[in-house]
């Protein structure tokens, strides 16, 4: 059993050696230079405008990781088309039952709030 995994290991093993060989010789045989202007923050040939410290909204990220998990769970649904004959009516409502928790739990985001990138308004009468 060890002996099938030997062409991984020796694969790895070579992989890994060359990527240490080539950044040894790069840190021994590179130039150092540097300066204020070499490392100030380049976007898109114009001087910046502003500050790239600025302080961003939690909110958004919130909302990335969000979109980032429906995301990945729709991309669950594709291998499911892909076999959905050869499973029958059992694979469809498998994946009934991961389509309504997706639903489940995009609507508790929702009434949490959790998709609003606005301030949150008072509602009159209500403090």
């Amino acid at each position: 059993m060890p002996a099938d995994h030997l062409p991984v290991l020796l694969a790895l093993g070579i992989a890994l050696g060359l990527g240490g060989v080539i950044l040894l010789l790069s840190s021994m045989t590179g130039s150092r230079s540097g300066g204020r202007i070499k490392l100030s923050t380049y976007e898109s040939g114009q001087p910046l405008l502003d500050s790239s410290r600025k302080r961003i909204s939690v909110v958004f990220f919130l909302i990335a990781i969000d979109f980032v998990i429906f995301d990945v769970e729709a991309a669950f649904l594709y291998p499911w088309v892909l076999v959905m004959r050869e499973g029958g009516w059992p694979l469809f409502w498998a994946v009934m039952v991961f389509i309504v928790l997706i639903l489940i739990g995009f609507v508790y985001i929702w009434m949490k709030g959790g998709l609003d990138l606005g301030l949150k308004r008072v509602r009159p009468g209500k403090s």
